[in-house]
């Protein structure tokens, strides 16, 4: 299904700042509901609740929980995008170490921040009509990477950034799963892996 099914997007953007304050309470109590829940409990009149507003106030902006699920993932997701084009910006001043060490952290960041969250995100994205998008993120995500490692003379770059991604994300579920905190530990040991499968050890 295509990604531009309307009960996934916002009715509208706040263009007031009030009216943005009340979207981003609402937004951070679908993240608590998820949080606290999972995606059993996910529902507009629980986020309502937690945020303090009307049904009908979240309505305005959000349609349909999904709307909800499908923004706090786009979100979720821009943050990763950034935090990959800093560090592929700094790649001619890093070596390749520095460089790697740089990606491992913006992607654990994602999914430690908050993992519950982050786990009920993943589980939401196979629901939703978002495979176009996923798509392109993944192919925006490997690109970056890839132009990097290319630079630093890696071979089948390409092939690398998708393997060292996947790397990365499955050690983090597998922490996450397990109610891992310890981000320093965690980070060493893809540190580890990915240097291995890089025959950087």
């Amino acid at each position: 299904m295509s990604g531009s099914s309307s009960f996934i997007n916002a009715r509208k953007y706040p263009r007031q700042a009030r009216s943005a304050v009340m979207v981003e309470t609402i937004l951070e109590a679908a993240a608590r509901v998820l949080e606290t829940g999972g995606l059993e409990a996910f529902n507009t009149n629980a986020v309502a609740e937690k945020a303090g507003v009307s049904i009908g106030s979240l309505y305005q902006y959000f349609p349909a929980k999904e709307a909800l699920l499908a923004t706090l993932i786009r979100r979720k997701r821009m943050v990763l995008v950034e935090a990959i084009s800093d560090v592929k910006a700094q790649a001619g001043a890093l070596d390749l170490r520095s460089l790697i060490d740089g990606f491992i952290r913006a992607g654990l960041f994602q999914q430690l921040q908050r993992p519950r969250l982050a786990r009920s995100l993943e589980y939401a994205e196979a629901m939703l009509p978002i495979d176009e998008e996923t798509e392109a993120l993944k192919r925006s995500i490997t690109m970056a990477v890839a132009d990097a490692l290319r630079a630093h003379g890696v071979e089948e770059p390409e092939i690398a950034a998708r393997d060292l991604a996947a790397l990365t994300r499955g050690m983090a579920d597998a922490g996450g799963l397990f109610g891992e905190t310890d981000m320093p530990s965690l980070e060493h040991r893809v540190r580890r892996a990915a240097y291995g499968y890089l025959g950087l050890n």
